[in-house]
């Protein structure tokens, strides 16, 4: 059996393995990239991308069927199948930039020496510092390297009492499987993935969805205020939201899904759909690598115990979904960077997950930084919070779209910034800026000094900074009473 050796062994090209084995090729380091399925991973093809795109051409749809707008669209077809290709388009070409990159690279650098051979098969550990890789032939070769990342990535959770079949019970990875836009679907799970795929099929108005939310409200890890804006769209859209609810029962007769509900005031219900999509969480993929033969050892829940990304051997680190702390591309990216830095000696500054950002793309889309009032009451912190309803935003007026707010939370006695949430379309294009002030011990007053386009959503950033600092141009004592501005502490 054939063997290499290798500065460094990622196993996974996801968004966390491709960036490691990128910073790994900066340092002029010789690495091996083993890869079971398609680069890129979830967050290509199952996940940021793909479902981002699926979202974006339901958003188009929506829009067009508006009749607010100076115009109004006749005729505007859509099936399912051309959707899937246009999302597969997308997939393709960024899939292809990739494996582009990883060709040049398989030739050593110039100046420092660096390169990145792309291994296609299944890696299992035989020993502490050696993987077997077994090609699609069988073809077994060996890899020898001196530090390893696991970054195997996640996959949807499938509770042992819900029958996917991959066609008519899905999980997000299946969702492609349709052959057209199913007339009825129920959503098990009421958080982001189940939260963006309801929005994503009611935009395309060919779906009657249902959510089963075993929670009193949906994105039950958000503020109600936040929650109860995107409740308010989903009923607008005319999905139902089954809250407080458990589900009972599921099962497949004569092609159809029927699920047995237990409603919030003991009830139970019978409702029978075409499609149910499974979106209960995802897992980590690192129980077949043959890990308990490193030595690495894991917490009570199964999951690698680790110090920053760094398991219990110290040669072995980890980042992105394996770790499953918290499951998004751009931490992943984030971590797998920070693991190869420090395990070649840079000492990087630790990951500052305070100021980490989220986009949750429904209706509206929801962006989000640092705390928000539920997080800092639980913690203690202390803080003040101002509220701006998008009706007071110049661009938001322009677009013809003042749903949502933004809302900014401070710390009360020093005035650094906390955390944002900002609600509406382009609500991403307001959190990045307040990411890096977060990351940077920030206040209030560096907030309101920093000069913001106009018109531009970040605006309604500003202005909260404003009313905090009491300077505001919108006066609260003319929009508070009327609701759309809040100031307050907590």
């Amino acid at each position: 059996m054939a063997m290499e050796q290798y500065d460094l062994c990622v196993i996974g090209a996801g968004p966390a393995g491709f960036a490691a084995a990128m910073r790994a090729h900066d340092l002029g380091k010789r690495v091996a990239l083993i890869e079971k399925g398609r680069i890129g991973g979830a967050g290509i093809h199952h996940g940021a991308l793909s479902s981002k795109t699926m979202w974006h051409l339901a958003n188009d749809y929506e829009i067009a069927h508006r009749v607010d707008r100076g115009y109004q669209a006749r005729e505007v077809d859509v099936a399912y199948a051309e959707v899937c290709r246009v999302v597969d388009a997308a997939v393709a070409e960024r899939e292809a930039l990739l494996e582009q990159q990883l060709v040049q690279l398989a030739l050593p650098h110039r100046e420092h020496g660096g390169v990145v051979h792309l291994l296609r098969g299944v890696a299992r550990f035989e020993s502490p510092h050696r993987v077997a890789v077994t090609d699609g032939q069988g073809a077994v070769s060996s890899v020898q390297a001196d530090h390893f990342l696991i970054a195997t990535g996640s996959r949807p959770r499938i509770p042992a009492e819900i029958p996917v079949d991959g066609h008519t019970v899905v999980t997000s990875d299946q969702i492609h499987s349709f052959t057209e836009f199913p007339q009825s679907m129920v959503i098990v799970g009421a958080g982001v993935i189940g939260c963006e795929y309801a929005t994503i099929f009611a935009n395309f108005r060919r779906t009657k969805i249902h959510i089963i939310d075993r929670h009193p409200r949906v994105l039950p890890f958000e503020d109600e205020d936040v929650s109860e804006e995107v409740t308010r769209n989903f009923e607008a859209m005319g999905i139902v939201v089954h809250r407080a609810a458990r589900l009972e029962s599921l099962a497949v007769e004569d092609g159809k899904v029927v699920y047995v509900i237990k409603t919030a005031s003991g009830e139970r219900e019978t409702i029978r759909v075409d499609k149910a999509l499974v979106a209960v969480g995802r897992i980590a993929n690192t129980a077949d690598l043959g890990l308990e033969r490193t030595g690495v050892q894991f917490d009570a829940q199964g999951g690698l115990l680790m110090q920053n990304t760094r398991t219990t051997v110290p040669h072995i680190y980890a980042a992105g979904d394996a770790t499953m702390d918290i499951a998004l591309l751009n931490i992943a990216e984030l971590e797998g960077r920070h693991a190869v830095e420090a395990m070649f000696g840079l000492a990087p500054r630790a990951i500052v997950y305070e100021a980490l950002s989220t986009i949750m793309f429904l209706k509206p889309e929801v962006a989000t930084v640092g705390l928000n009032e539920t997080m800092a009451r639980a913690q203690q912190v202390p803080y003040r919070v101002a509220v701006l309803d998008n009706r007071l935003v110049s661009r938001n007026t322009a677009m013809r779209e003042t749903r949502g707010f933004v809302k900014l939370l401070v710390a009360q006695d020093s005035g650094t910034i906390l955390g944002i949430r900002a609600l509406g379309p382009q609500a991403s294009s307001a959190i990045q800026g307040i990411a890096f002030l977060i990351s940077m011990d920030a206040t209030l007053g560096q907030l309101d000094r920093c000069v913001h386009p106009h018109p531009a959503i970040p605006e309604g950033v500003q202005e909260c900074a404003r009313l905090l600092l009491g300077r505001s141009i919108l006066k609260p004592e003319v929009f508070v009473p009327k609701g759309l501005m809040r100031i307050g502490d907590g």
